[in-house]
């Protein structure tokens, strides 16, 4: 499945060409604006059908801005932000749970950290002022025991992810693929022992840093209006310090010129083969294109990959093609699962041709007329909810920390709904043409011991000397540690 984690959702709708293009055209998520003066941005989007609101609090800070030997530092907040402030020195779960919050987490990725819940709108003042606690009052409740408990919870996060199976895919082909230096070579949960290293004044330096409301952004969505959300934010917000002035990483989409490889082995049942591409980021129109080129190579049992690796050939078990946007760069990755007994070079010349195929002949009118359909259903039914991931508010909060603009979702529809099989085709020349970077997982080979059939007893003493004969030390650098002579004499040379 073609993954988009900007604008467009995946859930998956089926819809009439000719309604869906009554939908694109008529679809909207209203919003207003307004920011306090401490630089909080909020944005509002008024849905009364039911008394709930989205709180979605995006801040705009990843694993992207870590440095060297501080990694791991965003997601470690994400879990620290959980545990209590100043004010509410207890599990923020608790207060959410009573009031009758629904979809209630926070996530971590490279760009940004979010927090997010539903409320009922009659605990919008208890939402509002959880979150204005801990983003305004956090520090005087993060202590060295409240570090150790959260630096031990995400580092058994970490030994889980690990050790399932093809765990180490992602950190393996970020390292692999992107030049040193790069904000996305990193890993976003960070490494044991810069968790292990970091110490209180360092995750205290880190928060004082990034987590003010200058580099926040506030998506309130439902059963509000804007003059509400005003008294209401005023109230909460309006006295936490902004925060110092942050400079942004500039895009970095880091293409590749030149072909390479990686090959690891796991604790896997069948080979995979992955290949990677460094793309443009999102909120670029050749994002939204490879977008549409992911959903036509891989996207449905109907692609083109299926259609030959899974149907026809029956070499692979299941393939996927996906463009990975993110805010500095992206990543366009095919991968198949390798059918048992099948050699991984014959699935990977597979996805090579069908590759080489489509950038030679572009998509056809009904296979771009296909993948439109199912990125506009997936935007639709995505914001049939105020919250949730590709609900109205994630959008909105995702517009805004990517490109400054909440409605931008306009201008990437607008894109897809342009876009021609030329347009296409154009794209992958210039971006999948060469540079891919190919991961193949391997299984660990299989071994086994036989039993002695002479018994337990065998090692416990050496076996019988010739007669005559007896074991010294070879006085020869290099040689045996001990030899054998017949007739006990040192050797010599």
């Amino acid at each position: 499945m073609a993954l988009r984690p900007l604008f467009l959702s995946l859930a998956l709708a089926v819809l009439s060409a000719s309604g869906l293009a009554r939908a694109a055209a008529t679809v909207a998520i209203p919003y207003e604006t307004f920011r306090l003066d401490n630089g909080l941005t909020v944005v509002v989007h008024t849905d009364r059908k039911a008394p709930i609101v989205a709180v979605n609090l995006w801040y705009h800070v990843g694993a992207k801005d870590e440095v060297a030997g501080k990694t791991g530092f965003a997601h470690l907040f994400e879990h620290l932000m959980f545990q209590g402030s100043e004010h509410y020195n207890d599990e923020f779960f608790k207060p959410f749970e009573l009031a009758g919050a629904t979809d209630q987490n926070g996530t971590t990725n490279y760009d940004r950290t979010n927090y997010f819940q539903n409320v009922p709108t009659t605990a919008l003042d208890l939402a509002l002022w959880l979150e204005s606690d801990r983003m305004g009052h956090l520090l005087g409740v993060i202590d060295q025991a409240r570090l150790d408990e959260q630096r031990g919870v995400v580092q058994n996060e970490k030994r889980q992810g690990e050790n399932q199976p093809y765990g180490r895919v992602w950190e393996r082909l970020a390292r692999s693929s992107y030049p040193d230096g790069h904000p996305y070579q990193r890993s976003v949960i960070g490494s044991m022992d810069d968790l292990e290293a970091a110490s209180l004044e360092d995750v205290k330096t880190w928060f004082q840093t990034y987590y003010g409301p200058s580099n926040a952004v506030l998506v309130l969505a439902g059963d509000i209006d804007l003059a509400t959300a005003k008294d209401k934010d005023a109230r909460d917000f309006g006295d936490i310090h902004a925060g110092p002035p942050l400079t942004r990483d500039r895009a970095w989409a880091a293409p590749r010129f030149a072909a390479s490889r990686d090959t690891m082995q796991d604790r896997v049942a069948q080979p995979l083969v992955m290949k990677a591409w460094n793309v443009p980021g999102a909120g670029t129109a050749d994002a939204d294109l490879l977008d549409l080129a992911a959903q036509v190579l891989g996207g449905s049992a109907a692609s083109r990959l299926d259609e030959r690796l899974v149907h026809v050939e029956r070499i692979a078990d299941s393939v996927s093609t996906y463009n990975n946007s993110q805010e500095l760069g992206g990543q366009f990755v095919l991968q198949a699962m390798v059918k048992a007994e099948v050699d991984p070079a014959v699935v990977e010349r597979a996805l090579d041709e069908e590759l080489a195929r489509l950038i030679a002949e572009g998509p056809s009118a009904a296979e771009l007329a296909r993948a439109k359909t199912v990125f506009r259903a997936g935007f639709v039914r995505g914001i049939e909810r105020i919250g949730g991931f590709g609900g109205k508010a994630d959008i909105l909060a995702q517009c805004y920390t990517y490109t400054g603009d909440p409605g931008c979702y306009r201008e990437s529809l607008a894109r897809i709904e342009a876009a021609t099989p030329a347009a296409v085709q154009a794209v992958l020349k210039r971006w999948l043409a060469q540079g891919d970077h190919t991961l193949t997982v391997l299984p660990f080979g299989e071994h086994a011991t036989t039993a002695n059939l002479m018994g337990p007893f065998w090692r416990q003493g050496s076996p019988a000397m010739p007669q005559g004969g007896s074991i010294v030390r070879s006085p020869t650098p290099g040689d045996p540690v001990f030899v054998y002579t017949p007739d006990g004499s040192t050797p010599s040379g």
